[in-house]
């Protein structure tokens, strides 16, 4: 049985929410504004979305920000999420201590700019000076699911190399001790806007037992009504994790 928050008044929200944030594009070119206002929009809508899955009990948001693909698309394109990114990092760094926000970063951070990457460690610095139970918003920044898998077989492959480890002492726990999410539960629930249906690359390893739900609104169009709903169609479904009951 769904747990009661006495607090908020509802079922209380799966502890790890998930996010492919897309549509942005679609949302710009519906309104024939440049792909760059898609963007904007966003991350606004990012904001907008944390504070409320913080404020609703939400323990962990993980987003889709940039994937390893998303290098294809024009440098106009690229350019400007990574401008949004920085705008963001630089608010992050004078807010998290004071909204007891945590963050964190999944993904392959050696091709980002220099300067994200020096506002991403200082985002790590001041993470662990927050509480354990504070709520954490964690951004996949250059990920791939299957390019994290690989790069976690490859710490582990080192570390018998180096004598560390053995390999007959892979095991499930183990192996996700070496993965980008390391430390954080699977999300339970997985959203995706925009009226696709697939995962696209995301958290192949963690979403083994997480629910998903999906939606025609694009995510600049995405607030909290929509995370309502999602929560609720998550409630409705009878999680047996391959038991029966």
């Amino acid at each position: 049985m769904a747990e009661y928050n006495h607090e908020t008044g509802r079922l209380a929200p799966p502890r790890h929410i998930a996010i492919i944030m897309d549509g942005n594009g679609r949302w710009a070119t519906k309104r024939g504004l440049p792909r760059t206002a898609g963007h904007k929009a966003g991350a606004e809508t990012f904001r907008k979305i944390a504070t409320y899955c913080k404020d609703i009990g939400v323990k962990y948001l993980t987003v889709y920000a940039f994937s390893t693909e998303n290098w294809k698309r024009s440098e106009t394109e690229v350019a400007a999420i990574m401008a949004l990114l920085k705008k963001y990092l630089l608010e992050a760094v004078d807010t998290m201590e004071r909204d007891h926000i945590r963050l964190h970063f999944f993904g392959d951070m050696t091709p980002i700019a220099p300067e994200l990457r020096a506002l991403a460690r200082e985002t790590d610095e001041i993470t662990e000076h927050l509480s354990a139970d504070d709520f954490q918003a964690n951004v996949c920044l250059n990920y791939g699911g299957r390019d994290e898998i690989l790069r976690a077989a490859r710490r582990f492959a080192a570390d018998c190399a180096a004598g560390v480890k053995k390999p007959e002492e892979l095991e499930e726990a183990v192996f996700s001790g070496y993965l980008d999410s390391r430390g954080i539960p699977d999300p339970e629930l997985i959203i995706r806007p925009s009226g696709e249906q697939r995962l696209s690359n995301f958290l192949l390893w963690q979403c083994a037992y997480a629910e998903f739900y999906y939606t025609d609104t694009l995510w600049p169009d995405f607030d909290e009504k929509e995370i309502d709903r999602a929560i609720a169609a998550y409630h409705a479904r009878d999680r047996r994790f391959g038991g029966v009951k």
